[in-house]
């Protein structure tokens, strides 16, 4: 035999009533239905009783909204015509009205009195689930269930009650009916008067009936389909649990998840009755099934939970080490007046303890402290209670967790990366919770970021803020959208681009950006400066965030810090900050390997060629960089492999900026500029420390060409053309090309237009590639070649895109 129970919200309308009445109606045995008040009502009725003892009118209008919905409820079910019903609601309705005229008139609210007040909800309900169901019966658990004052409060009586429930029941498999019983309520064991079991007490009905007769399965139907991995209001990739353990179960409902009241697990526990989570609007769901053991193969982490509204209260004191009693007098104090404390972490020096309590306990439990220790603070061998606001708690569940070596280390390490400070954590020996406290604006970012990590979701996301659309962002931004469902199905990676933004404007969204009309999107976004920018990418506070800066600002430049400060990781195109003063490049790696994100610029030399990833893979594998030799301008090779008898220099100039392989300003690549940084920073990440003012730059332009108005060089690059081919047709004779080399060795750096024959690697170079010779001291006869294209938007994307994926190790 089963048990079901059925919620405020399954049996809140006729409607859903429609589908309980499917449900029980599709068993072919004996079932107990236990049933909550109608959604809202319970709230309904302990308002209106406040209202009553305040000597407020109001209660009266609440009070005939409470009849008005019942009758209204069974003119819907076609049930107001059942007279036996009627009369049976009318007396109850009678009942509450009789008892809130005799609060008002006292203008007192005894114990006694507001629990036989909120008892009508289940009551009321119960008459009428008993009405619409087939072959049904109604059990009073007036009758049965019986509670006892235990200090000051109502507790189960589970003995007498046990007891009870066989002998009203006994007999009930034989004769195949449907048993309806109202939840929550009960009698004192002693008076005989009508008590409750609690919030959520329906929940603790159904569970004490199941093991009092020993039921199959305890089933608990709701609105949702069962236990999540974590709340889907916040992770909307969060999915249903199939199984938890007892444990499990507890420790998620303990910390927020309100799929069910905690206490409703205790008796079914030791008899180990399976629980079974079920969605009353969508019955075909399997739900979660609760159980003693379950399997832990698989994810450590079962789920994810949370309290939003924490706070923590710190208690210290140099005279709290080593002293006997002080944890007892603490929740003694806070025991004495109901206060709840869910989370406790001591250090083991004795000389502090933080509680987590509720915000709304916080107040009242630091007055109670600091009069239980009065005398130690007055003495000043204590200090006052520090109370800490706007905090929120997270535990991760999962028995898989015990045992398994590295889930601490990888929660603490993920949640570090991701800018998220833990203000207090606890761990207790049975590694099945481990929770900790974030400031609550932090809380979404938290529970994101362990889903993602913990495999919980079915894809890692990464949430990308792009910032510059010219030619590398927005071929960037196309790559990106025509891998989005391959990386989905072949790598489990989501990419989301959360932000775009150019130099005025921005479109921002944390669900992800519509890449397929990306430019309208940020045509009708909002106006953006600097400020603006920094503001909106920060304050998003999402997780596995990346920041990617395709411009060749300065001032963007400049945001890293604030970016790695914040946990979020930066892939440049930018060569900027890579190239900058030496200390603010040593301070950008610093801080990013103090946050535990990434600053990746790979392609700042060589767009999508492998060259800073090889640098860094010799060093770390203990090679040591003796020499570099480098043709780093795409550009410039260009240039030099295209000017000919028919296309002058000023020609080939200008068509590398049409095409694509210059900077907007060429005289950037002309001057050396672009090569000097591109070397600094090889030599940089070779172990050098070195600034662009130690780099020898022998010019092949004169000086004055880079001191005029760019539209002043235009009109002066013709004159260079005449000594350029003269100078051309004499290695076109001798069989020579020109190359412009960057050259580290020695601790000596230039960069210097040179001429070379075909003996030498750098003879073939077409297009606008790159080569790269590195001299090792493992590769020191026959150096290491890189060579490919060093210049495009497209490869420049791709290495782009490439160190992206590298961020989320695909």
């Amino acid at each position: 035999m089963n048990i079901l129970k059925f919620g405020g919200t399954s049996v809140g309308t006729a409607e859903s009533l429609g589908h309980v009445k499917e449900i029980v109606s599709s068993r072919k045995e004996s079932v107990v239905v236990v049933v909550s008040a109608l959604s809202g009502i319970t709230d309904a009725l302990i308002k209106t009783s406040r209202l009553a003892e305040k000597g407020n009118d109001e209660w009266k209008d609440s009070y005939y909204a409470i009849c008005t919905r019942h009758r209204t409820l069974l003119k819907d079910l076609s049930l107001d015509e059942d007279p036996t019903l009627s009369a049976a609601v009318d007396t109850l309705l009678a009942r509450l009205l009789s008892l809130l005229e005799g609060v008002t008139a006292l203008g007192v609210l005894p114990d006694k009195t507001s629990d036989e007040i909120v008892s009508f909800g289940e009551r009321l309900s119960s008459l009428i689930v008993a009405s619409l169901l087939d072959d049904s019966r109604y059990y009073d658990a007036l009758s049965f269930i019986r509670t006892t004052k235990v200090g000051g409060r109502s507790v189960l009586n589970s003995e007498l009650t046990d007891e009870l429930v066989r002998n009203t029941f006994a007999g009930l498999e034989e004769r195949r009916e449907v048993a309806v019983v109202p939840g929550f309520i009960g009698r004192d064991s002693a008076t005989s008067d009508i008590t409750n079991l609690g919030r959520g007490g329906s929940d603790y009905t159904a569970s004490i009936i199941a093991a009092a007769l020993n039921a199959a399965e305890l089933e608990i139907w709701t609105d949702v389909d069962g236990f999540m991995t974590a709340d889907p209001r916040i992770i909307n990739t969060s999915y249903v649990i199939n199984e938890l353990s007892f444990v499990e179960a507890m420790e998620l409902c303990n910390f927020g998840a309100k799929v069910i009241y905690p206490p409703a697990l205790y008796p079914v526990c030791p008899k180990d009755i399976p629980v079974r989570i079920k969605n009353t609007f969508n019955p075909a769901a399997p739900g979660t099934v609760i159980r003693q053991k379950c399997s832990t193969a698989g994810r450590s982490v079962k789920g994810i939970s949370s309290i939003g509204d924490s706070c923590i209260l710190t208690v210290s004191g140099a005279s709290m080490a080593g002293i006997v009693g002080v944890d007892s007098r603490i929740f003694t104090a806070l025991a004495k007046e109901d206060i709840s404390v869910f989370l406790v972490s001591q250090s083991s020096s004795e000389t502090h303890i933080s509680l987590g309590v509720r915000e709304a306990d916080a107040e009242k439990a630091s007055e109670l402290l600091d009069g239980e220790f009065s005398r130690e603070i007055s003495e000043g061998s204590m200090a006052p209670v520090q109370v800490f606001r706007g905090l929120a708690t997270v535990a991760i569940v999962g028995e898989g967790m015990k045992n398994n070596a590295g889930i601490a280390g990888k929660l603490f390490s993920v949640l570090g990366r991701n800018g998220i400070s833990i203000i207090a954590c606890a761990q207790g020996t049975e590694e099945c919770n481990i929770s900790f406290v974030v400031h609550k604006d932090y809380l979404r970012k938290s529970l994101n970021v362990i889903h993602d990590s913990f495999f919980l979701s079915e894809y890692q996301e990464l949430n990308l803020f792009i910032c510059g659309v010219g030619t590398v962002g927005s071929s960037l931004i196309e790559q990106i959208a025509g891998q989005h469902d391959k990386l989905m199905k072949e790598n489990n990676l989501k990419i989301n681009v959360v932000g775009i933004a150019r130099s005025t404007a921005g479109v921002f969204d944390r669900k992800g950006i519509d890449l397929s009309c990306w430019r309208e999107s940020l045509a009708s976004g909002k106006s953006l400066d600097l400020a603006a920018l920094r503001d909106e990418v920060i304050g998003m506070n999402i997780f596995n965030s990346v920041f990617v800066d395709c411009t060749a600002s300065a001032d963007v430049a400049g945001l890293y810090g604030d970016f790695f400060t914040h946990g979020i990781s930066v892939v440049a195109a930018n060569k900027i900050a890579a190239s900058s003063d030496y200390s603010n490049y040593s301070k950008l790696k610093s801080l990013a390997r103090s946050k535990g994100v990434k600053f990746l610029f790979e392609t700042n030399v060589g767009a999508g060629l492998p060259i800073i990833n090889t640098i860094n893979a010799l060093r770390n594998s203990g090679d040591r960089i003796l020499k570099i030799e480098a043709v780093l301008s795409g550009t410039l090779n260009f240039i030099f492999n295209t000017i000919s008898a028919d296309i002058p220099f000023s020609r080939t100039v200008r068509m590398a900026k049409e095409q694509g392989f210059s900077e907007p300003d060429p005289r950037i690549d002309l001057s050396g500029k672009d090569v000097i940084r591109k070397l600094v920073i090889l030599s940089r990440e070779a172990g050098n420390k070195v600034d662009q003012k130690d780099v020898e730059a022998n010019l092949f332009i004169p000086a004055d060409f880079f001191d005029c108005s760019e539209e002043e060089f235009w009109e002066k690059l013709p004159s260079l053309d005449a000594d350029f081919e003269q100078r051309r047709r004499r290695l076109e004779a001798e069989h020579k090309h020109w190359r412009f080399v960057a050259k580290m060795e020695n601790g000596r750096y230039s960069v210097s237009l040179q001429e070379f024959d075909g003996n030498h690697s750098f003879y073939v170079l077409e297009g606008s590639n790159n080569i790269i010779l590195l001299t090792t001291e493992r590769y020191r006869r026959h150096p290491m070649l890189i060579q490919g294209y060093g210049a495009g938007a497209e490869v420049t994307a791709a290495g782009v895109f490439a160190d992206i994926m590298s961020i989320a190790n695909v």
